[in-house]
């Protein structure tokens, strides 16, 4: 009986072959004694190897499969590398400081708000084009990015401001995320403040005591307020949690731009309506301290990269690997051209152009970074002849015979960034007067593509940039001035990047001057403490090499950084691009320069006495890819997960102050740095 179920199963699989077997009269045979069918041998073979052919047909292996096949590979063995990395002993996650310092007893008290920086808070839509459809209150900004693949050019053109208010262009509005959840994430399993928040939690923070101060980082920061009302909101919402929580203070934790956008809030909040808050004496009331990370307190000099080309030292890298991948002219992407375009249109990117001028930054010959030591080995001996003040013979043999010209934050060619001032061409009078008259010329209307303010920009001007070689903070704004006329124009009317000479003349008085730590004092509180707290020890871009783009066709971005510009193995010119001591994104000179010289004491920026502290944290990579970050790191973002960072955090949110934390921990130069800058306190 089972043989002939077999026989009648192979027919119904194989109806064809039954049918052509029987008008064939394939010789089948009943076998009596065996009670079953017999199939020869032959033909069952041939039979069964046909079957396989027409149940297994060949199959094309395409360059997709191929693909799925690697990322499934990574994926198990990543999977399989983390499950021993959590069961396996001697490789056990280590211990929240939360956790730790729970059961030592730290519990929450003062409420904490925390401000997130530039790009890594969320945005959401909630008015749009046609071509949005369906993305009502999805995230346009943080999160999968999956917009981006579906529909790029609608989604560039919903992340752009109107370029000539700052403001949303009509018939769009993007706006800032609420809540703990616009910035915990910037995107899947990429933390930002997510680690902080947790280990706030383990030591009793929840809703009631924690907020997220998200605001649209695109905007000028005082637009904020003129269109959202965020430093309103911001203020009511820590009156709030002042009085719900005991009348205990606030203690403040912004990040990177999110640390001058709080020093713009500080000024607002006392200053007489209708510009600003008109609360005299709310900040001593309200503040216990605030602990800025990674701030950006005197700007980013990759900013210049970002606006002069949309570059930065991984573009720049890319462009020299993969030349057609990002400006392809046969694919025509116009990678760079549409970032330009839409980043021109944020206010912001303005706030983080270095302030201070030469003075800070330097000049064609001289930086307060100049001596900065980049090969490790060098360093070291560096240090160790600073604990022996009586090897003044050995540092002069040892010490690098020409100092680095950071002042020269664009060169148009490696040569000219080296070259002693009095070799430099120098700028010619008729020239510099006829960019500013003729900064603009009629676009060419055969050029098709994505436009950038560069279509606009007379050829001969772009001639006489290169010709002038080397730019310094004073120079540069000029040039920004003619390369970005409409950026400069609407955002120099909400910045300013100086230094105050008297802070009691009444123009100080204007919202312009407010996030500009330079130009503005901070508010009479002297109970009040300051923390700047950073990464260091790791290349940070301080200045670049620039040269002439080979491209000449239309929508073309003319300069480009020069990635075959490279120093000798122990040198910081390294690609195009000049290094210093930093955090990957702010230098030390930007982030500790306040609180280590120019808040440190009763100075004309600091009346009050405000304390100040500086907190370094020395980074330290993650030894293997089952570390993800790192808990040592100091990286801009990466030090938001940083064990030490995260412990002072929490001693100070439950009640600690500066000098129960150990006051000053510096690892880098800042101090040496600070000395040489002349500036008057």
């Amino acid at each position: 009986m089972g043989s002939i179920l077999r026989f009648r199963k192979l027919c119904f699989l194989e109806p064809v072959k039954c049918s052509e077997l029987s008008e064939k009269k394939a010789p089948i045979k009943f076998d009596d004694e065996k009670k079953s069918f017999e199939i020869p041998k032959n033909e069952n073979k041939g039979l069964l190897e046909e079957k396989k052919r027409k149940k297994r047909p060949n199959k094309e292996w395409r360059c997709i499969d191929s693909c799925c096949w690697v990322i499934g590979y990574i994926c198990t063995i990543w999977w399989l590398l983390l499950f021993l990395f959590h069961c396996l002993p001697g490789l056990t996650v280590p211990e929240p400081p939360g956790t730790r310092l729970q059961r030592e007893g730290l519990t929450a008290l003062h409420p904490v708000v925390m401000v997130p920086g530039i790009v890594t808070g969320g945005l959401e839509l909630w008015e749009g084009r046609p071509c949005s459809e369906g993305l009502f209150r999805r995230r346009l900004w943080g999160g999968s990015f999956t917009e981006i693949f579906r529909r790029p050019m609608c989604w560039l053109e919903h992340l752009s401001l109107d370029n000539e208010t700052g403001l949303d262009p009509p018939g769009i509005r993007v706006r800032a995320v609420p809540g703990l959840v616009a910035a915990d994430y910037f995107a899947p399993g990429y933390f930002v403040w997510a680690i902080l928040i947790e280990n706030l939690a383990r030591i009793g923070y929840e809703g009631k005591n924690m907020y997220m101060a998200a605001y649209d980082w695109r905007l000028s920061f005082q637009n904020t307020e003129v269109r959202d009302q965020t430093l309103s909101r911001l203020k009511s919402k820590i009156e709030l949690m002042y009085v719900t929580n005991g009348n205990k203070k606030v203690v403040v934790v912004p990040h990177s731009m999110g640390v001058i956008y709080f020093l713009h809030f500080l000024k607002w909040v006392e200053a007489p309506p209708p510009m600003g808050g008109g609360d005299p004496g709310w900040c001593a009331k309200h503040i216990k301290a605030i602990m800025n990370i990674g701030p950006a307190f005197l700007g980013v000099p990759k900013t210049v990269g970002n606006i002069l080309s949309a570059e930065t030292k991984d573009v720049a890298f890319i462009r020299a690997m993969a030349p057609g991948l990002l400006d392809s002219e046969i694919l025509g992407l116009q990678t760079l051209q549409h970032v330009m375009r839409v980043s021109r249109t944020w206010d912001s990117i303005i706030s983080l152009i270095p302030k201070g001028g030469e003075t800070i930054w330097g000049n064609l010959d001289w930086s307060p970074e100049e001596y900065h030591v980049c090969d490790s080995a060098k360093k070291k001996y560096e240090q160790a002849l600073d604990n022996n003040e009586n090897n003044s013979d050995s540092r002069m043999r040892f010490q690098i015979q020409e100092p680095t010209k950071y002042g020269r934050i664009i060169s148009f060619g490696k040569l000219v960034s080296n070259l002693p001032s009095s070799q430099l061409p120098i700028r010619d009078s008729k020239k510099q007067e006829f960019m500013r008259n003729h900064s603009t010329s009629n676009s060419n209307g055969a050029c098709r593509g994505v436009w950038t303010e560069y279509d606009e920009m007379n050829r001969e001007n772009i001639r006489i940039i290169a010709e002038n070689k080397a730019y310094t903070m004073k120079s540069l704004l000029d040039l920004l001035r003619v390369i970005a006329p409409k950026m400069m124009k609407r955002a120099e009317a909400h910045f300013s990047h100086g230094i105050a000479e008297n802070l009691d003349d009444p123009k100080y008085n204007h919202y312009k001057y407010w996030s500009n730590p330079l130009e503005t004092k901070l508010p009479d509180a002297p109970d009040m403490e300051i923390y700047c707290l950073y990464g260091v020890g790791i290349p940070t871009e301080r200045s670049y090499v620039y040269k002439q783009s080979s491209s000449s066709r239309c929508n073309s971005i003319p300069f480009q950084i020069d990635s075959s510009a490279d120093g000798s193995d122990n040198s910081c010119l390294k690609g195009g691009v000049y290094f210093v001591d930093g955090d990957e994104s702010v230098p030390v000179l930007s982030a500790g320069f306040m609180c280590a010289k120019g808040w440190r004491g009763k100075t004309r920026f600091n009346p009050s006495g405000i304390s100040t502290h500086v907190r370094e944290y020395k980074h330290k990579a993650p030894e293997n890819l089952l570390q993800g970050r790192g808990s040592e790191s100091g990286a801009h973002v990466d030090i938001m997960g940083n064990v030490a960072l995260i412990e002072d955090v929490l001693r100070v949110a439950a009640g600690a102050s500066g000098s129960e934390l150990g006051r000053d921990r510096i690892y880098s130069d800042i101090m040496k740095m600070s000395k040489k800058i002349n500036i008057r306190l």
